[in-house]
């Protein structure tokens, strides 16, 4: 879906009709819109994005656009779904390995989606209404306790203590910045940018580990498994 408004393009500049072209099924032109959708507030706030706007981009008429989604609202919603629902397929849990080994391939996975879903992770995390706290929110804040569960998953914890929770939330913050970053600039190998960023959560359990005495056992823990790995 929104991969095909990065790799391609292919949401820019279609012709309205003519020879050639293949009639599409309704979930296929659904996603089309979608597509091209993901791509224009990725870049753009969707206060500035029209209805008219999505249809050249997709090439398809306005009124399309309408029949499919009512309005603008709710294509931002289905354009927000579709993004949330790519990277919680992608973030399935690994179920081998030791916990940190298992974090870093749901982080190299996320940022998987992140570099080739890029217009779709874009909309996702930066733009949208202001008041997020209605349907929009609820996207944002579902897939936010979506990779919260799947951290905790990857570190063997069930219920984690307030001190832990907080923690890993303000990691999560960081992990969503350095992904904005990286797209914008690109000036950091990947590699290096995920390595990185499992380093920082080490260091911040570290400091956490001082007020919380369950935080400070699974610091210790951790750092036991990597220094024996």
């Amino acid at each position: 879906m929104a991969d095909r408004a990065v790799t391609g393009g292919k949401a820019r500049g279609r012709p309205s009709g003519g020879r050639g072209r293949r009639r599409l099924s309704v979930d296929e032109r659904r996603d089309e819109l979608i597509a091209a959708a993901l791509q224009l507030f990725s870049t753009r706030s969707p206060e500035d994005i029209s209805i008219d706007d999505v249809a050249a981009a997709a090439g398809a008429s306005r009124a399309l656009v309408y029949h499919y989604f009512g309005g603008k609202y709710e294509l931002y919603l289905a354009a927000l779904g579709s993004a949330a629902k790519q990277l919680s397929v992608l973030l399935e849990p690994p179920t081998e390995g030791k916990p940190l080994d298992r974090l870093r391939i749901s982080l190299r996975r996320y940022f998987d989606f992140v570099e080739s879903h890029a217009a779709g992770y874009t909309a996702l995390l930066r733009g949208g209404p202001a008041d997020r706290s209605g349907e929009v929110g609820e996207i944002v804040d579902g897939i936010r306790q979506l990779l919260l569960d799947r951290i905790l998953h990857s570190l063997e914890v069930e219920t984690p203590p307030p001190v832990l929770r907080i923690t890993l939330r303000s990691w999560m913050a960081a992990v969503e910045t350095a992904g904005l970053d990286w797209l914008e600039n690109r000036d950091v190998p990947r590699a290096d940018l995920e390595a990185l960023l499992v380093d920082h959560l080490i260091v911040v359990f570290h400091a956490a580990g001082r007020h919380d005495p369950l935080t400070n056992k699974l610091f210790d823990r951790l750092s036991h498994e990597e220094l024996t790995a």
